[in-house]
């Protein structure tokens, strides 16, 4: 028979006298060693036999013993998740490895330049290039054929603004958003029914009223629980703080006078709810103070490299610390009581464009126009992980990040119309 046929039946004589010649060159080596007793944390019974193979069967040890011609590898251990387990088993709730992404949410038809979470639901907000605010709710996911993630469709679509919707916010209970966009105007809407169906009749009372004042651009957008007060920051060069409620809603106006250049970014410093933080173009930081109307405290950003645009800031949840995002690709942390440069890092590879924290102060998110999320440790301001989440338009990449306040989701918003959700 040919050589093939012989392969295919099986040649026994063959493999008997390979055997037999294998078994006595095994005979030629001494006994295995007994091994020693285990030592905590070296030993790690049953770690092999979870791949499929036993534990105390080492490819090495056929051939007179594991450590042979190891050197100093053979002292090295490897910790596990297993190892790490015992360890962190107190701080597992607060300790999480790795984000993935989750969902995908395919439906604007431009960039989406912000995004907001509800307070207490699995529910997204979007606003985007192409005039249109979207609700999503999580809960109501499909399985998509062409991708992992799990798509999900707006279950609501705001239609009112006249160009693009630049900035979005909520109130602290959910029942209210707010948005600004190119058109000059912040929108106040009342939040649908979480469970609407999307092909109900478009419902014209869901806008509740139109705060008008800005005479450009409105870019940011920021709301206080505290005094149930917006404050928004416009490309007119001021910043303007709302009382949505009342009949007269513009309470206050910052910088008429364009003595600080154009803001950029603005949010209520969560350490002193009577102060706001604002960042300019011309790399500047400033705190007002709610009651004078007057600036109380200028912090040190500006940067020595004439990069001096900021792009975001945003206030610590627990300390008197404002975190700010540079064009530079650098992220800077300031002391509120003293305007002093705590630290500041070169963060990404490109401009960073959005900043977020997670509401116990542990994590910082970023953002960056190099397409990819960052995700960092607060206390020692170390990455702990990357993931790259958007493609590039007209280079630009990624314009918004959000944590959840009470549920483990991330979002990012892209320029490439699509906003993804990390868990």
């Amino acid at each position: 028979e040919g050589a093939g046929e012989a392969r295919i039946s099986g040649d026994g004589r063959e493999l008997e006298n390979r055997r037999n010649k294998l078994q006595g060159i095994m005979s030629d080596f001494p006994p295995k060693p007994s091994p020693p007793p285990a030592v905590s944390g070296q030993a790690r019974s049953g770690e092999g036999g979870a791949l499929g193979f036993s534990s105390d069967v080492f490819i090495m040890d056929a051939v007179g013993g594991g450590d042979m011609n190891l050197g100093e590898l053979a002292d090295l251990t490897v910790a596990n998740d297993n190892d790490l387990s015992i360890d962190m088993q107190d701080n597992r709730e607060d300790f999480k490895k790795t984000w993935n992404p989750r969902f995908t949410l395919r439906s604007h038809f431009d960039a989406i330049r912000a995004l907001t979470f509800h307070p207490s639901q699995a529910v997204l907000l979007t606003a985007s290039e192409d005039g249109t605010l979207k609700l999503w709710n999580l809960n109501k996911a499909m399985h998509s054929k062409k991708n992992a993630a799990l798509d999900v469709e707006p279950i609501y679509t705001f239609r009112a603004h006249s160009g693009s919707v630049l900035s979005l916010t909520t109130s602290e209970d959910g029942e209210s958003c707010y948005s600004g966009g190119l058109d000059g105007t912040v929108r106040c809407w009342k939040m649908p029914d979480l469970n609407v169906d999307p092909y109900d009749n478009y419902d014209p009372g869901v806008q509740s009223s139109v705060l008008e004042g800005h005479e450009d651009s409105v870019w940011g957008l920021t709301y206080s629980a505290v005094h149930h007060r917006l404050a928004s920051c416009s490309a007119d060069a001021t910043i303007r703080i709302w009382d949505p409620q009342n009949s007269s809603p513009c309470v206050s106006v910052f910088n008429k006078e364009k003595e600080h250049g154009t803001p950029t970014s603005v949010a209520f410093v969560t350490s002193d709810p009577n102060q706001v933080v604002v960042s300019f173009d011309s790399g500047e930081t400033l705190l007002y103070d709610l009651n004078t109307e007057q600036s109380v405290t200028a912090l040190e950003t500006q940067s020595k490299d004439g990069s001096e645009l900021i792009n975001r800031v945003v206030s610590h949840p627990t300390e008197p610390v404002s975190i700010t995002a540079h064009e530079n690709r650098t992220i800077c942390f300031l002391d509120n009581k003293t305007g002093k440069v705590v630290h500041s890092m070169v963060a990404h590879l490109d401009a960073v464009t959005c900043l977020t924290t997670d509401p116990k102060g542990t994590y910082l998110v970023s953002g960056s126009h190099d397409c990819s999320v960052r995700l960092w440790m607060l206390d020692n301001r170390t990455c702990v992980q990357e993931i790259t989440a958007h493609r590039k338009k007209h280079d630009e990449a990624i314009h918004d990040v959000a944590f959840h306040p009470s549920q483990p989701f991330i979002a990012s918003a892209g320029a490439d119309a699509l906003a993804k959700i990390f868990v």
